[in-house]
């Protein structure tokens, strides 16, 4: 993903690069609660492919959401947290949770995700 921000002219636009690819909203609702190593995402999100979720993880850090902290220790040790801006997208995914599962009621299907809603 390469992102030319002078190109956004509507914020919800804006939103949907920065939240829009296969896994993103899944990682970022993970981490909203803890800081996780790959391995903890990749148990919480397993029909992520490990190239996949290295691909979601470094759009999440080129776009400011996602920290990833190395330590430098054998063997590596990487973890990945939400930055400020990260958890500020908490809300919105929530909402799209809630109207998310009321459409799927509608239709007479369970949400059933690794999105469960939380106490906020």
């Amino acid at each position: 993903m390469t992102c030319d921000r002078s190109a956004y002219h509507c914020p919800v636009d804006a939103t949907l690069d920065l939240i829009g690819g296969k896994y993103k909203s899944l990682i970022l609702w993970h981490l909203s609660d803890a800081t996780l190593r790959f391995g903890e995402l990749h148990r919480l999100i397993p029909q992520a492919t490990p190239k996949m979720l290295t691909q979601q993880l470094r759009e999440l850090e080129r776009s400011g959401l996602v920290t990833r902290t190395v330590y430098p220790v054998v063997p590596p040790k990487v973890e990945y947290s939400l930055t400020d801006l990260g958890r500020s997208i908490r809300p919105i995914l929530s909402a799209m949770y809630d109207w998310g599962a009321c459409y799927l009621q509608s239709l007479g299907i369970a949400a059933c995700c690794s999105m469960m809603p939380t106490a906020d």
